[in-house]
């Protein structure tokens, strides 16, 4: 709660996002001047940037088997050296 300061609020009850059901901005103080209605649309706006999933890139099902693949070879290797070590010290 804020007590004894002036500030210019937006609200907005209406979001149209699934997620949110109210927003509240808070206007910056060099920002009062400025109209209702161009404060609603960026408030908006907002909203609208928020309320998106953000994009994951899928991994190609190629790149998936390479490195598959890659990290198979690594381990195979390292169990080959392990072993090549244990056999030279017996």
């Amino acid at each position: 709660m804020i007590k004894g300061v002036n500030k210019q609020v937006v609200e907005i009850a209406d979001t149209g996002a699934e997620y949110f059901e109210k927003a509240i901005f808070f206007v910056k103080p060099e920002f009062t001047a400025v109209t209702e209605g161009r404060l609603r649309e960026s408030a908006k706006h907002s909203i609208d940037c928020a309320a998106m999933p953000p994009k994951i890139k899928e991994p190609d099902e190629k790149d998936g088997k390479l490195w598959f693949y890659v990290k198979l070879l690594i381990a195979a290797a390292a169990g080959a050296a392990v072993s090549a070590i244990i056999c030279l010290t017996l």
